[in-house]
Formats: structure tokens, sequence, C-alpha cells
């Protein structure tokens, strides 16, 4: 089989689980390949040890504030897909 069929576990992955500075609950890998918001604490640790069990991470609760890879704020009217 070739490598890309059968992925090795990244031995050194961790699914992180905290707030950003605004409050917003967030699951972030860290590989920055992963990131999602969440309405509860208990929804975020849910979300994280389903995908710690897929991608055989550990499982992390950030200390210190994230920072979303992804920006919540509004779109601006260039940002806009026309309709």
């Amino acid at each position: 089989m070739s490598p890309q069929s059968n992925p090795e576990p990244d031995e050194a992955a961790t699914i992180h689980v905290g707030q950003d500075s605004a409050g917003h609950w967030l699951v972030q890998d860290s590989g920055h390949r992963l990131e999602g918001r969440f309405v509860s604490r208990e929804a975020a640790i849910g979300y994280a040890r389903g995908e710690c069990r897929m991608r055989h991470a550990r499982l992390c609760m950030a200390t210190v504030p994230l920072v979303p890879c992804v920006s919540f704020a509004p779109l601006t009217d260039g940002e806009r897909v026309a309709a």
C-alpha cells in the first residue's frame, strides 16, 4: 500500500479546546488543519473527543486564549458574493 492510502497517526497531534479573547469556544489541532467554533464548553469537548479518536491525537485544554484561524468578524460588502 502507498503511504497516502494508509497514513500513519501523527504521534505529536494535539487537539486544543479553549476560548478566544471574545469568549467563543474553539477546537483547534496543533497542525492548524482543524478549527471549530461551539456554543458551549461541553459541545467543544464532545467534538474534540471524537476528533481525538479518529486522529489518534491527545486532548489538551488551553490555558491561554486561543487565536482563531478563521475570523468571526462580519463580512464587508467587498467580501460578499454577488447574487
